[in-house]
């Protein structure tokens, strides 16, 4: 388990919070994808991986195939202070192409340390309800980049039981002004978003897709999280921005919105 510079990423003190990664890898393909890049410039050394188990049928020699990291459930323990923890930030906790013991296996770590509280974020939205009601101390979300991929987002978070679910449109490559985000976040029981930009390479969201987006969510009573990668937003003269950076509060029970 690692210090994160996310910013989202917070511990419940508000402090800055950590990233833990007993699996990693993907198969999604997300031609933006930094955790790709990462694994496969040299950052994981070949010989490391042999301490992993490479998900069926994938190549073992691939950085970044899907692979289980045993030892590091080590890392997390229930005697451990109350800590903000962004699980599997380098991979895909919830993909249909691994071991179901995998996912079974954090999920039961995040049940077994209910002073944590542990951010999961899939591209695999269609695979939450597998795992459906989750422990009141995980924030379930979904990442977006387009207004089809938010509308896909809410329409399979409907579905599930979690105390925070929320959507991460981030890298936000378009939009589409006049979606109701308002009207889908809250048939959906959304509770937060999460909006940055693309860094590498720099794709600038405009500001009055910006602006629709947080309007509605306003409306609705949805925090918003704005990246520190939206900043010329705010520089900009000509527009009058401000770069939130909100928390939403935990339901009290998992009953799903309606």
């Amino acid at each position: 388990m690692n210090r994160t510079t996310i910013e989202w990423v917070r511990n419940p003190d508000g402090t800055q919070g950590y990233t833990w990664n007993p699996i990693t890898g993907c198969l999604n393909g997300c031609p933006y994808c930094y955790a790709r890049t990462m694994a496969r410039n040299g950052r994981v050394r070949p010989l490391y991986l042999a301490n992993s188990n490479v998900a069926k049928g994938c190549d073992p020699t691939d950085p970044f195939a899907p692979r289980l990291w045993t030892s590091r459930f080590r890392d997390v323990t229930p005697r451990q202070q109350p800590r903000g923890i962004f699980t599997c930030d380098m991979g895909e906790l919830f993909g249909p192409w691994l071991d179901r013991g995998w996912t079974e296996d954090v999920l039961g770590m995040v049940r077994d340390c209910p002073q944590h509280r542990f951010y999961l974020l899939t591209k695999q939205p269609q695979e939450l309800q597998k795992w459906s009601p989750f422990p009141e101390n995980a924030w379930v979300g979904v990442s977006a980049w387009d207004h089809a991929s938010f509308v896909n987002a809410c329409h399979y978070l409907e579905g599930i039981q979690a105390s925070v679910k929320y959507v991460s449109l981030e890298p936000l490559l378009d939009w589409k002004v006049g979606i109701d985000v308002e009207g889908f976040a809250t048939t959906a029981g959304v509770s937060w978003l999460i909006i940055g930009a693309q860094t590498r390479p720099s794709i600038r969201p405009r500001g009055e897709w910006i602006d629709d987006i947080v309007a509605d969510a306003k409306n609705a009573g949805v925090s918003v999280f704005l990246k520190d990668s939206l900043r010329y937003l705010v520089d900009d003269p000509y527009l009058k921005f401000d770069l939130l950076q909100e928390f939403p509060e935990a339901l009290p029970d998992t009953e799903v919105k309606k």
